[in-house]
């Protein structure tokens, strides 16, 4: 549940109350006790993380960890590995082993 601030028009005392986002504003102010209260818009608290650790993974949903779980599972080629040719570049041939001499030596 947020915390809404508001502002008194007649006395322009400043107050927060904590109330649930269907609740109807508040109309009347409790230091005056005149109609005129006006709900701010803030700009939040953000988000405060309780506990002994949070991962970024602990909410998505089931359709996100089936597909990085086949990500995981297919193998990745390094970009070093991958042969490409140019229009320039020839393909090399390897180099042949070196003949042995077949003589024997007396």
């Amino acid at each position: 549940m947020p915390t809404y601030e508001y502002v008194c028009r007649k006395c322009e005392h400043r107050f927060e109350k904590f109330q649930s986002m269907t609740a109807k504003p508040i109309r009347k102010c409790p230091s005056c006790g005149k109609t005129g209260v006006q709900r701010l818009i803030g700009a939040g608290a953000g988000i405060i993380f309780k506990g002994s650790g949070f991962y970024e993974t602990d909410y998505r949903s089931d359709s996100y960890k089936k597909g990085s779980e086949s990500e995981k599972k297919a193998p990745v080629t390094p970009a070093s590995e991958k042969k490409t040719e140019t229009k320039d570049s020839k393909p090399t041939e390897k180099a042949k082993p070196a003949a042995k001499d077949k003589k024997k030596s007396a």
